[in-house]
């Protein structure tokens, strides 16, 4: 790698294979730009160790370190049990449930939980509950959303959710996606957030499970961490207690 000052505390450099990125610790925050496809300039900082690609467009495309990958697994919302006539893939959240959904949704946005991406079971409880989540907090409406009719079946399967989550969240996620929710039911739900992080969970109704690794990609996060390396950050559940 060689570099020069250009303009302030931008250089230039020449990045070839094998080569390290220098500590840094000088101001503003680093960051990568392309003067052409070989070689790039960069700005250093005190307090940041991050280092972010930009592509020719002035996109950012991915980040050199390993980024922290946030992973919200939230069981659906109470469902009722009014109208026994429904299908159980049909089945609306209680009134109970309506209140616990709101509440479990202010918390994560006071957390700094937001999804950028969210998945969800097609059921009707699920997508209820993510209704009124994103009526409840501007922040989770501007999440891109995909419903996953298999996410209802898996969830009935034994030792299966773990590997179809991975599965979906890599197929559906971009390298850009930091904060990611995945919406179910149980028993699949507990099971996959157990496997996820090596100890055993216990999801209610409404209850989140926020885990965390790291990784360029989610397919770095999941491949390095392995399952039962995932770490729980906390489980968040609802002060209304509707059941």
């Amino acid at each position: 790698m060689r570099g020069g000052s250009v303009g302030g505390y931008y250089r230039s450099v020449a990045i070839s294979s094998g080569s390290f990125l220098p500590n840094v610790s000088s101001s503003p925050p680093l960051l990568l730009l392309p003067a052409d496809r070989k070689r790039l300039r960069f700005r250093c900082s005190v307090s940041v160790a991050k280092v972010v690609l930009v592509g020719e467009d002035g996109d950012g495309v991915r980040s050199l370190i390993k980024s922290p990958r946030r992973l919200i697994l939230l069981r659906h919302a109470e469902s009722s049990a009014v109208d026994r006539s429904l299908r159980d893939h049909d089945r609306p959240i209680s009134k109970g449930g309506r209140n616990d959904a709101a509440d479990v949704t202010h918390k994560l946005q006071k957390m700094g939980w937001t999804p950028e991406l969210i998945l969800s079971s097609d059921a009707a409880r699920t997508q209820e509950t993510l209704e009124i989540m994103q009526a409840s907090e501007l922040e989770f409406s501007k999440a891109v959303v995909h419903f996953m009719p298999s996410f209802y079946s898996v969830a009935a399967m034994d030792g299966q959710t773990a590997a179809h989550l991975q599965q979906v969240i890599c197929e559906y996620s971009t390298d850009k996606i930091l904060t990611l929710m995945c919406m179910g039911h149980n028993k699949g739900w507990e099971e996959a957030a157990s496997m996820f992080c090596g100890t055993s969970i216990e999801l209610d109704t409404c209850n989140a499970a926020l885990l965390e690794s790291k990784g360029c990609s989610w397919n770095e996060a999941f491949a390095s961490t392995g399952l039962g390396g995932w770490k729980l950050h906390c489980i968040v559940k609802p002060d209304t207690m509707s059941h």
